[in-house]
């Protein structure tokens, strides 16, 4: 198994930037694709962007395309999340979830491991 821990959410201003990590211990960090997702409340966890175990190939959402960026340092077991231009509508809890077969993937049901979430708050 892997542990994955989240960090780094808080409250900004619309326009302003954040930064989330999400550290893994366990099994071998590398062997595994990452993704982060959200969950606003009242609304299902939708996917915000995925990573390869090499970090050489990314896929984000629609709508985080261009603000956020992912990337992973495999010799320290953590991946991150930088989110700039934040808007209100980016309000939500993040997880870092961890996927154990080859492939990116947007499904929550294809990741097998899961953080317990940060919250971030952009106020308008």
């Amino acid at each position: 198994q892997v542990q994955l821990v989240e960090s780094g959410g808080g409250l900004v201003q619309a326009g302003g930037s954040l930064r989330l990590s999400c550290a893994a211990s366990g099994r071998t960090f590398s062997n595994y694709f990452l993704g982060w997702f959200r969950q606003a409340p009242g609304r299902e966890r939708d996917f915000v962007v995925a990573i390869t175990w090499s970090g050489s190939t990314t896929y984000y959402a629609d709508s985080v395309k261009g603000r956020f960026t992912i990337s992973r340092d495999n010799a320290k077991n953590t991946v991150y999340l930088q989110m700039n231009s934040l808007k209100s509508e980016d309000t939500a809890v993040y997880y870092c979830a961890a996927r154990d077969k080859p492939g990116l993937s947007t499904s929550i049901s294809q990741y097998n491991y899961w953080g317990q979430g940060t919250q971030v708050t952009v106020s308008s």
